[in-house]
């Protein structure tokens, strides 16, 4: 009987922010991931380095620079401040450093166009963490879709109901559409693929926390987006489901339609006198820890061998792109059409 090949020697990361999604993820890329070795963690908050990579066995520093110096670090994971990833991403592929960013990729398109732009000179894998692709459903979903198993597309949804809202004050402006339904755009655009979003129009208050409305918080949103295929798509947003976190979608065509996601995890029912109840989960780490794991994986293995990223850079703008015609509609209170806010993706630098 043959040996089983050796598996390809594990990626080596830097991982540069040690906040919540940092911690989760230097813990998969620590304990869960035999495709990948967690070679040291950086954060300019004293402390936070050095607590997160103590008992993961990595080295810690608050030195961005050395980890992007370091010759042990082949792979870069950003997973700082969303405001600045772009700059991140730019500097580890100038360090030679294949990169997976969380998302946004980017705040602006400018701020896109340019850490695409450096990816490609340098030749370094660019990835973005739109955990929801890598998730077994919505992977299943996609390919019913593209099987032909709906037809032709022409109503599409997403939503993302985050279960709490605990520091109002906290969240930056305009978190709604660039941090929460990015992911929804994006998860619109894989469904549809090969149809770009052409017009949106979206509406958002603060009915969950309205006494900060004035400080510029969004909590509630909903939009309406048209692709060039004529297809019409909702995407829609809750910083207050008091069940759960709740993501899903759908997808209706010419001959049929198909369903993802629900917030009961895992899938026990109690029924009883009072009626039938069931868990659900209180974080997205929760509702996708399988997803997690596999996008890194998956990055992993387009290092090891050489291949693009199952979802990059260009779909991150596409996505930034749709969440920046939002804040416009919002501004103005009517549609938009995209192309009246950003200059082709052709033409950057």
């Amino acid at each position: 009987m043959p040996f089983p090949s050796p598996l390809p020697e594990p990626v080596r990361f830097g991982l540069i922010g040690a906040g919540r999604i940092g911690a989760f993820h230097a813990t998969t890329l620590a304990r869960r991931l035999p495709e990948a070795a967690l070679v040291v963690v950086a954060d300019p908050a004293g402390g936070a380095a050095e607590r997160l990579a103590a008992p993961l066995g990595a080295a810690a520093t608050t030195d961005v620079d050395a980890v992007l110096a370091d010759d042990r670090v082949e792979a870069v994971a950003v997973t700082s401040s969303s405001t600045a990833h772009a700059d991140l991403v730019i500097r580890a592929a100038a360090a030679g450093k294949a990169v997976f960013c969380e998302k946004p990729m980017a705040m602006t398109l400018d701020e896109a166009d340019a850490a695409i732009a450096a990816c490609r000179r340098a030749g370094v894998p660019l990835q973005v963490g739109f955990n929801r692709r890598f998730a077994a459903d919505f992977a299943a979903a996609k390919r019913i879709v593209d099987d032909g198993g709906v037809g032709t597309p022409q109503l599409l949804r997403s939503l993302t109901r985050d279960p709490g809202l605990a520091d109002p004050g906290a969240v930056p402006p305009w978190t709604i559409f660039t941090q929460t339904l990015i992911h929804d755009f994006d998860t619109l655009n894989w469904f549809n693929a090969g149809a770009a979003a052409v017009e949106v129009n979206a509406m958002a208050d603060a009915l969950v926390a309205p006494g900060f409305r004035s400080a510029g918080l969004l909590d509630t949103a909903v939009v309406t987006i048209r692709f060039g295929n004529g297809a019409l798509a909702t995407a829609e947003a809750s910083f207050s489901a008091a069940y759960g976190y709740d993501v899903r979608g759908e997808v209706f065509g010419s001959s049929g339609m198909v369903t993802v996601g629900t917030p009961a995890q895992p899938a026990v029912r109690h029924w009883s006198g009072a009626g039938v109840a069931g868990p659900t989960v209180r974080a997205d780490t929760e509702l996708f820890p399988d997803a997690y794991a596999a996008e890194l994986a998956a990055f992993c293995l387009a290092v090891r061998e050489g291949t693009p990223p199952l979802v990059g850079g260009d779909d991150a703008r596409a996505a930034l792109r749709i969440a920046l015609a939002c804040v416009a509609s919002v501004e103005r209170g009517a549609p938009v059409r995209i192309g009246e806010i950003d200059r082709p993706a052709e033409a950057a630098v």
